[in-house]
């Protein structure tokens, strides 16, 4: 966790003003640096605020082992960075633990459970196996007809919503900068190559000493304009909220069709389409539908639970499900922190805090090769992007 700390007054300009690039320039101003965010619409409205908040990596037997390093760091700093926020912004975020459970049916396309056993004990997380009669005192509300399920007691779940507002606060309360309407449309250097300067749309330029890359979606095509080929591309997720009583789903239950993720309040997300459709805005009534038989199909004890509203965000997705972290070779200054697809917020805090340590001159306490930006592009079809729309 990042501690308070003197550093040289180091001005970062942040671009992407989700939650990876909201908390590490919070870390940053806490390593003494000067950061400001630049955000080209309002912040923390995009993939952050529309995601469901789980915190466990989807599928993680699918990844090589140095994504499981990562997320294991990250997710070991969520209690310290939770703590430290709410002091912060005197706002809580909602961060509990409620365990994830995945159950398994006989029709499943795709069987995880051996290597979803083989990955727990590997990486030593709590994982207890289920029968039948167990899974249903577990989650009534599931379907008879489970062979059995696999429960993760420790997982976690946030309200990302809640989580942004806290990181806000605590960014104002200690007077970062954060520019709202500020499209960063290009970048300059000095006559050593090093960058120097951002130009916003606007026509305003902004001196700095380094740049964070961390657009979310958007980082792909911001970095085309200055010359970097990054393949982040946006992949649509659609959502819906349920209402029913409170307690009525105990754990976030995860299958490949769909993820259900219960809030204290009796809120239900149904969750979440995998759609390569661009920048293509809003809801449609087949995906909706598509989630919602799935869910009374896994889950028939929520058939009578009401539909309160549906939306939509832009997971920035990567070929291989990876993020990429670190700084740009051959341009001095520029760093990159994208791609987090669907665990932007499990690698919140380890992203916050390896970038905000390497930008401020401290070297990595880990191989990052997997994530470098440079890598090679393989498209990984079980956790990269889905086949185009």
């Amino acid at each position: 966790m990042v501690g308070l700390k003197q550093g040289n007054g180091k001005r970062v300009a942040v671009i992407g003003g989700g939650v990876i690039g909201c908390l590490t320039a919070l870390y940053l101003h806490r390593l003494g640096a000067n950061p400001v965010v630049l955000e080209k619409g309002m912040v923390g409205r995009e993939s952050s605020w529309a995601g469901a908040g789980i915190l466990c990596p989807i599928h993680p037997w699918l990844y090589p082992d140095s994504f499981t390093h990562l997320v294991d760091t990250s997710l070991s700093m969520f209690p310290a960075m939770n703590a430290m926020l709410e002091e912060m912004s005197g706002l809580k975020t909602q961060w509990q633990s409620c365990g994830l459970l995945i159950p398994l049916f006989e029709s499943d396309r795709i069987h995880h459970r051996e290597s979803a056993l083989n990955w727990s004990n590997r990486f030593g997380w709590n994982v207890e196996e289920l029968d039948t009669n167990q899974s249903r005192e577990h989650e009534p509300t599931i379907n008879e007809n489970v062979s059995g399920s696999l429960l993760w007691p420790e997982v976690g779940q946030v309200r990302n919503p809640r989580l942004l507002a806290a990181v806000r606060k605590a960014l104002e309360n200690c007077g970062v900068l954060i520019r709202e309407q500020a499209e960063v449309c290009g970048i300059a250097k000095n006559g050593q190559g090093a960058i120097d300067s951002v130009h916003l749309a606007s026509g305003e330029k902004i001196e700095t000493d380094a740049v964070l890359l961390a657009a979310g979606s958007w980082s792909g095509e911001l970095a085309s304009q200055i010359g970097l080929e990054l393949p982040v591309e946006p992949v649509k997720g659609q959502i819906v909220l349920l209402k029913d009583e409170p307690g009525k789903v105990n754990h976030i239950i995860k299958h490949d069709d769909v993820y259900l993720v219960p809030r204290v309040d009796g809120h239900i997300l149904v969750g979440a389409s995998m759609e390569r459709v661009g920048f293509q805005p809003g809801t449609t009534e087949a995906v909706v539908n598509s989630l919602l038989e799935a869910t009374y199909r896994i889950t028939p004890g929520l058939k009578d639970a009401t539909i309160v509203e549906q939306w939509m965000g832009y997971r920035p997705g990567s070929p291989d499900g990876m993020p990429y972290l670190g700084p740009v070779e051959g341009q001095p200054g520029l760093w990159v922190a994208s791609g987090h697809y669907r665990n932007g917020v499990a690698l919140a805090p380890g992203t916050a805090d390896l970038m905000s340590r390497w930008i401020m001159g401290e070297s990595p306490a880990m191989d990052l090769t997997d994530f470098r930006v440079n890598r090679p592009v393989t498209n990984i079809d079980k956790v990269g992007f889905p086949s185009a729309t």
